[in-house]
C-alpha cells in the first residue's frame, strides 16, 4: 500500500487524479457487481408462525404425513433447525423441508407411535434476524412431550455484540459523512486539515470494521452458538443472503471512496472528485435500510428512501456538529464564522426537518397502530427516542438563535456547550437506534401476539370418513374467522366437494345461522360469521367428498 502511494506521489497532479477516478469508478462497479449479482429473494422483518398444521395441541386419529408452517412473510432455512420429536425423543422428520416463501413443509414418518410430538423449528427473516419457536400435537392421546436437547438459543454475548457493531457503523458513519460534507464545502483554506482528516478516518475504520463485525456476527446470531461458532458452509450462507449481498455492496462502497478521500483531505480534490464522491456517499447510506426492517415493511419502496433520508440526514447533521464543535469554534476566525455559520445552520435545518419527517413516515409504517405505540417494545423505544429528539430540537433552536443574532463570537462558550450538549443527547439516540433495528417493528410484535395469543378455538373434530379442523378466531363475541381443514383417517389431505355449516346458540334461544364457506384449496375452507352473544356456541359442518359420501361433525365453542 505504501509503495502504491508512492508511485501516486510521482505523478502530475492531473494523472493522481485520473487514476483516483478509475479506481473509484471500479469500486463502484465492484459494488454494482454485487447487488446485480447477489441473491433476489423478497425481504422478510422477523417474520412470525401464524397457522401451523396440525395445530398446536391438536389431538389427530393417526400421524401425519407432513408438518406445515405458515409464517407471516417468507423465510429461509436453517441448516438442521427444523425438527419433529415423536414421543419417544426420536426424530420422525424425514429429509430436508421445502420452502416455499412464506410456507414450510416438513415431511415427517406417517407410522410414528401414539403420544405427543414436538416441533421446533429456527428459521431467519431476510433481513436477517432469526425466527425460533416450538409447539407441540398429539396422535390417538396426548403424553409427556419430548425434551430437544439441541442448543439453539443465541448467546447473550452475541446479541449484544451484534448491537455494539450496528451502534460503532452508526458512529462511523457520523465521523465520515459530516466531517466529509464540511471539508469538502465549507472547509477555510487557509485551516489545516490534519484533525479532521483522523476524524475521517477514523469513521471510515469504524464503518468498514462494523460491516466486517456483521458479517461475521451474522453466523452464531442466525444459526445459534458462540463468538468462533462458523463453519465454511454457514459463512457462505450468509454472504449468500440479501443481508450479506448488501454488505458486501457496502465494503465495495468503502474500497471506492479510500481512494477519492485522500485528495479531498488533502484539500486538492475536483469537482469530478466530489460528483464521484457523493454518488458514492448515497449508494453507501441506502445500504443501511436496505440490509434493515425498511426492506421488509409493507410498502418497501417508501421505507427504503425514508430510511435512507433518516440516516443520511443523521449523519450529516451530527457530523456537521462534531466539526464545528471540535475544529471550527476553536480556529477559526470571526471573518470565517461569519461566512460559514450561517450556511451550516441552514443545512442543520433541512437535515433536522427531514431527519424528523422520515421518521414519522418510518414509525407510521413500522408501529402500524396506537396499541403497538404503546404495547410492544419497538414502540416504547420510539417514544423514548421522540422525547430525546424532543431535547435536541431544542437545544438546537437555542443554537440557531445565537446564529441568527450574531453572538457566537461574541459568546463562543454558550455556542459550545449547546452543541456539545446535542452530541451527548444524540449519541443517547444513535444507542436506542441501535436496539431498534435489532428489535421485532411494532406491526411484527402485535402479529406475534396476536398469534401467540389464547383467544383462538381449535379443534379436531372426527366421523367414520374423515377429520375436520376447526379454528374459530378470536372466538369472541363479534366478528369471527373460521378455518375449516379436511383429513382422511390416515391423516392425509381429503378433497372436498361441497362445505356447508352452520351455528347456534340453543341456550338462549338462537337458532341456526347459516355460515357461508368460502373453499380456498381442495380441503381447506373458510367463513366470516358474527356471533353477537358470549356463551356455548354448536358449529354444525357437513362434508361432502363425493356424489354419495358425507359427513357431519359438531363442535361447541364457548365464545366470551
Amino acid at each position: 500500500m505504501a509503495g502504491f502511494w508512492a508511485s501516486m506521489s510521482g505523478m502530475t497532479a492531473a494523472q493522481r487524479r485520473w487514476v483516483s477516478r478509475a479506481g473509484a469508478m471500479l469500486g463502484l462497479l465492484l459494488a454494482t457487481f454485487a447487488l446485480l449479482f447477489g441473491p433476489a429473494s423478497p425481504a422478510s422483518a422477523h417474520a412470525v408462525l401464524v397457522s401451523s398444521s396440525p395445530l398446536a395441541d391438536a389431538v389427530l386419529p393417526s400421524a401425519p404425513s407432513e408438518v406445515v408452517l405458515t409464517f407471516s412473510e417468507g423465510v429461509r432455512n436453517v441448516p438442521d433447525k427444523i425438527r419433529v420429536l415423536g414421543p419417544d425423543g426420536a426424530r420422525v422428520d424425514r429429509g430436508e423441508p421445502a420452502f416455499d416463501g412464506a410456507v414450510v413443509t416438513i415431511p415427517v414418518d406417517p407410522g410414528g407411535p401414539r403420544g405427543t410430538y414436538l416441533v421446533s423449528y429456527r428459521v431467519i427473516s431476510a433481513d436477517s434476524h432469526p425466527v425460533a419457536g416450538a409447539y407441540t400435537y398429539s396422535v390417538g392421546a396426548p403424553s409427556s412431550p419430548p425434551e430437544d436437547t439441541a442448543n439453539d438459543t443465541v448467546d447473550p454475548g452475541i446479541t449484544a455484540a451484534v448491537a455494539v457493531g450496528k451502534y460503532l457503523g452508526y458512529a462511523g458513519l457520523v465521523l465520515l459523512v459530516g466531517p466529509v460534507l464540511v471539508l469538502g464545502l465549507l472547509w477555510p483554506r487557509r485551516l489545516d486539515r490534519t484533525g479532521p482528516a483522523r476524524l475521517v478516518w477514523t469513521g471510515f475504520g469504524l464503518v468498514a470494521a462494523a460491516t466486517l463485525i456483521g458479517i461475521w456476527l451474522q453466523v452464531p446470531y442466525t444459526t445459534g452458538g458462540g463468538l468462533f461458532s462458523i463453519s465454511g458452509s454457514a459463512l457462505s450462507d450468509v454472504l449468500a443472503s440479501t443481508f450479506g449481498a448488501v454488505l458486501l455492496v457496502r465494503l465495495g462502497i468503502l474500497v471506492a471512496a479510500a481512494i477519492l478521500l485522500r485528495p479531498l483531505l488533502r484539500g486538492s480534490a475536483g469537482r469530478a472528485d466530489h460528483i464521484l464522491l457523493a454518488v458514492l456517499g448515497v449508494a453507501g447510506i441506502f445500504t443501511w435500510p436496505l440490509a434493515g426492517h425498511a426492506s421488509a415493511s409493507p410498502v418497501p419502496a417508501v421505507s427504503v428512501l425514508v430510511d435512507a433520508v433518516h440516516v443520511g440526514s443523521m449523519a450529516v447533521w451530527l457530523g456537521g456538529l462534531l466539526m464545528l464543535v471540535g475544529f471550527l469554534l476553536r480556529r477559526a476566525d470571526e471573518r470565517e464564522l461569519a461566512a460559514i455559520l450561517p450556511i451550516w445552520s441552514r443545512w442543520a435545518a433541512v437535515a433536522v426537518s427531514a431527519l424528523l419527517l422520515a421518521g414519522i413516515v418510518q414509525a407510521l409504517i413500522e408501529v402500524a397502530t396506537p396499541s403497538a405505540l404503546i404495547d410492544t417494545t419497538y414502540g416504547q423505544l420510539i417514544i423514548a427516542k421522540v422525547v430525546l429528539f424532543a431535547l435536541v430540537i431544542g437545544v438546537a433552536a437555542y443554537s440557531r438563535r445565537l446564529v441568527q443574532r450574531r453572538l457566537v463570537t461574541e459568546r463562543p462558550g454558550r455556542m459550545r456547550r449547546a452543541v456539545w450538549t446535542e452530541l451527548g443527547v444524540t449519541a443517547v439516540i444513535l444507542a436506542i437506534s441501535a436496539v431498534l433495528v435489532q428489535t421485532p417493528p411494532g406491526r411484527t410484535a402485535e402479529s406475534s401476539d396476536a398469534a401467540a395469543g389464547g383467544g383462538i378455538f381449535t379443534t379436531t373434530l372426527t366421523s367414520s370418513l374423515l377429520s375436520v379442523q376447526v379454528e374459530v378466531d378470536p372466538a369472541e363475541t363479534g366478528s369471527n374467522s373460521i378455518h375449516l381443514y379436511a383429513y382422511t383417517l390416515e391423516n392425509k389431505p381429503q378433497p372436498v366437494v361441497e362445505w356447508t355449516g352452520t351455528a347456534a346458540l340453543p341456550a338462549k334461544g338462537i337458532e341456526p345461522i347459516e355460515i357461508p364457506l368460502l373453499p380456498l384449496t381442495d380441503n381447506h375452507a373458510t367463513g366470516e360469521i358474527s356471533l353477537p352473544t358470549p356463551g356455548d356456541w354448536q358449529l354444525r359442518f357437513t362434508v361432502r367428498i363425493s356424489d354419495i359420501d358425507q359427513a357431519t361433525v359438531t363442535a361447541t365453542v364457548p365464545i366470551t
